[in-house]
């Protein structure tokens, strides 16, 4: 498969961000799905195999973060449950003077990751093997990162519990989300309160073909600490 012909797909969207360089982002980006899709074949990365549809919603559905100005200022970044490095492989790339951690709870993946990564040139990210709820009390971790993002599929008040702990007081956790930002914000109130959490605002990223919205919430206070619960918790029992 002739992968080359997808910079010329990826550079002009990184252009229109008025992004310095490209033309070299997008040919990084490229190295990263083909070896994303080599290895997809043994370990299961990504269900999402074909590279037209892999560009659209591995790439151009995690860039609209790197537009938020709380998200351009910040200095060191936690991605958490990346997956196969979404989305913080191409917010990394797009941004080469941030610092990235990328988390997950299956260590196979992120061996993949860190391997891909180096070799396409993404030398600015980190990955750490464990479940939210343990990291998130890892005093290496907790309240460490200015910003947090996350494609993980939960709803929200869980990934409030999960990301929240891992943000500065004053930083930034940012959810990407579908059409139903409006009501899981309604269920997130309690979650909001007791973990130190407020919305900012949402931020309508839709394509013309799928409906986005990134949340944007602040951390207005500190975590207590009997936050985030111990594992498993948070998804059975939502705050």
């Amino acid at each position: 498969m002739d992968f080359d012909k997808y910079e010329a797909v990826i550079e002009p969207e990184i252009a229109k961000m008025e992004f310095n360089g490209s033309s070299k982002i997008a040919s990084q980006l490229v190295k990263y799905m083909k070896g994303i899709l080599g290895w997809n074949e043994k370990i299961n990365l990504t269900a999402i195999k074909n590279p037209d549809e892999f560009v659209v919603k591995h790439y151009f559905d995690s860039f609209p973060a790197a537009l938020l100005p709380e998200f351009r200022k910040a200095e060191t970044v936690i991605d958490v449950g990346t997956g196969g490095g979404f989305p913080g492989i191409p917010l990394a790339a797009l941004f080469p003077e941030k610092k990235f951690v990328l988390a997950d709870s299956l260590a196979k993946r992120l061996k993949v990751i860190d391997e891909v990564a180096a070799e396409s040139g993404i030398d600015n990210i980190t990955t750490v093997h464990g479940r939210a709820e343990d990291l998130g009390r890892n005093p290496d971790y907790r309240e460490k990162f200015d910003a947090c993002v996350s494609r993980a599929v939960a709803s929200l008040p869980v990934l409030l519990e999960y990301c929240l702990p891992f943000v500065k007081v004053g930083g930034v956790f940012i959810a990407y989300k579908g059409p139903d930002a409006d009501e899981e914000i309604r269920l997130s109130a309690s979650a909001l309160r007791k973990l130190g959490g407020k919305i900012d605002r949402v931020v309508d990223v839709s394509d013309g073909t799928y409906s986005h919205n990134l949340i944007v919430v602040t951390k207005s206070s500190p975590t207590p600490k009997a936050y985030p619960r111990k594992a498993g918790t948070p998804s059975k029992t939502p705050l």
